[in-house]
């Protein structure tokens, strides 16, 4: 029940938070649905080049590995910079940060629409990634800062999570329809006036930082320990204090970069190369000398303490699993709608569609199973849906056509929401309150480093089991030399292309056999996903405290 106060001497009483911020419950959600807008900007991003994959390749020339790097570019910025900017959000501000990040994706997005090569277009999604990693704290810092009270703030968590996953959703149907408007280009250069857009009501209508002195907290407040809103919402330039780890962040970013690159080299250059083996190595040598590094340094990037507690590091893990599979499942999927069930761009994106709807079905179902069961409830149902789908999508054949896929994408898409709603409140609730931007990164990171694998590993295993079916079903076909030499391309929309050169005998031979290569290569990326979900909800029902249990850090305890 919210608490009251006398506002003007008189008898009127409004909620405290309102008293104490000066901000309605109206002003309070116009300026979360600002901040989700940008959430939406960036989810788009993740997922808007998916189907303008065939136009793109042909107008840059751009390999499999090529289209691989433009699609992760902006993830692993993202992911690896996301940490980082955390930490100096919490010393330079929230808003902006949230601002500085539109700029530089807006900046970003229109150089990438004038590239010329492959090479041009994955260091603009690059930027774009680092633009990202700025504003994605921020989005769920100002809406944790906006809602102290335990109920509201679940549902703007939700909202949040939804907006999130509508975004990245909606991604293919925004690029299918200009892709066939326009051309691929044009799904950078929109981001533009979005971020314009946003910036202008950001500065309208997200509330300025209240000058404010420490002890000016709301300590009335039921649960008002975990509001960020009285002292820590106000912006602050004062960089006093530790020094920024830089070490920590090189580490990390680049750690995570060798890895994603061996991951995705490793299908074309082999599992057992030398090159493969050692960039593994270099990878994890990296990794475990950030974590060397975090132990040791007065203000890490990632204050260990602050992931140990299980309902933190286990709710961390679970959307990264949960990432790890949906996104690198609409990167397959995709190309599945295109190259094997003959979807133009446009009727692609429609199809994916109902995995958004799932989404938000999902995290409004998240809600009630809180409220009445616990985080932990709501996390393990939806990775166990999660699970189930992928199953389902493993046994597609090619000729299953629609109707099964958008059971995948309905249950998908449910069970995401279920879990992304749930594991975030988890993580922000015990998240001291001064390491706020900290926290939001630490969720956005492991959701970003887990769709960047999701994309890497599942396009890896897809790329390597197609080449390797369509091969061996040509030679034991003793097809024609003509088709043997399409076997050599590396994805099944190339060999479409080949067989659209091809007399009409010859040309559904091979769109068969690519077409039962295709859903083989997706069935083993599949059953990878449904490996990789089901321990995570091994690990989530294990390690992930129940409701009543605490095992966070108090509000205000320090973390180092």
């Amino acid at each position: 029940m919210a608490e009251y106060a006398t506002v003007d001497g008189c008898s009127r009483e409004v909620p405290r938070v309102e008293a104490e911020t000066g901000l309605s419950m109206r002003r309070r959600w116009a300026a979360a649905l600002t901040v989700c807008l940008g959430l939406f900007l960036l989810g788009l991003d993740l997922t808007v080049l998916n189907v303008a994959v065939p136009d793109l390749r042909d107008d840059l020339n751009a390999s499999m590995r090529e289209t691989q790097w433009i699609v992760d570019a902006y993830v692993l910025a993202l992911g690896g910079l996301v940490l980082t900017s955390g930490g100096l959000m919490d010393r330079l501000g929230r808003r902006r940060a949230f601002v500085a990040g539109l700029v530089v994706c807006a900046v970003s997005s229109a150089v990438g629409g004038l590239v010329r090569s492959p090479g041009e277009l994955i260091a603009a999604r690059a930027g774009m990634g680092v633009g990202a990693a700025l504003l994605m704290p921020a989005t769920l810092c100002v809406i944790t800062d906006l809602f102290p009270e335990p109920a509201p703030r679940r549902r703007a968590i939700a909202v949040w999570a939804a907006v999130g996953g509508l975004g990245g959703a909606c991604g293919p149907v925004v690029g299918g329809w200009l892709v066939e408007q326009t051309s691929w280009r044009a799904a950078f250069w929109v981001n533009v006036p979005i971020a314009a857009l946003t910036v202008l009501l950001t500065l309208g209508l997200v509330p300025a930082p209240p000058r404010r002195s420490p002890s000016s907290g709301l300590s009335g407040l039921s649960g008002s320990s975990d509001f960020r809103g009285s002292s820590d919402f106000r912006e602050s330039s004062d960089l006093s204090g530790p020094r920024f780890d830089v070490p920590g962040a090189l580490l990390s970013a680049s750690g995570l970069l060798v890895l994603v690159w061996a991951v995705i080299e490793s299908p074309s250059r082999g599992w057992t190369d030398p090159a493969t083996l050692v960039a593994y190595a270099v990878a994890g040598l990296l990794l475990a000398g950030f974590l060397v590094v975090e132990h040791r340094a007065d203000a890490p990037v990632l204050p260990l303490a602050l992931v140990r507690p299980a309902r933190v590091g286990t709710a961390a893990m679970a959307l990264a699993m949960m990432s790890f599979a949906l996104f690198g499942a609409l990167f397959v999927v995709t190309l599945y709608l295109q190259g094997v069930l003959g979807y133009t761009p446009w009727q692609a994106g429609l199809r994916v569609l109902p995995l958004p709807m799932g989404l938000m079905a999902g995290a409004a179902m998240s809600l009630r199973i809180t409220a009445r069961w616990g985080e932990k409830s709501s996390v393990l149902l939806g990775l166990l849906v999660v699970a189930g789908a992928f199953g389902l999508l493993a046994r597609t054949s090619a000729g299953s056509g629609y109707g099964r896929l958008l059971v995948f994408l309905v249950l998908g898409g449910g069970g995401a929401g279920l879990t992304a709603a749930a594991a975030t409140a988890c993580v922000m609730n015990a998240v001291p309150a001064a390491r706020a931007g900290l926290g939001s990164a630490v969720n956005d990171a492991t959701r970003q480093v887990g769709a960047a694998l999701g994309v890497a590993v599942q396009g890896s295993l897809l790329s390597g089991a197609y080449t390797s079916r369509l091969d061996d079903t040509l030679t034991r076909a003793h097809a024609p030399a003509s088709l043997r030499g399409a076997g050599g391309a590396d994805n099944v929309l190339s060999t479409v292309a080949v067989a659209r050169r091809l007399p009409p005998g010859a040309r559904e031979r091979l769109r068969a056999a690519a077409a039962d290569a295709f859903v083989h290569g997706m069935s083993h990326a599949a059953l990878a996903a449904v490996a990789v979900v089901l321990a995570a909800a091994l690990v989530t029902l294990r390690r992930l405290p129940g409701r009543d249990a605490v095992d966070a850090p108090p509000s205000g305890a320090p973390v180092q």
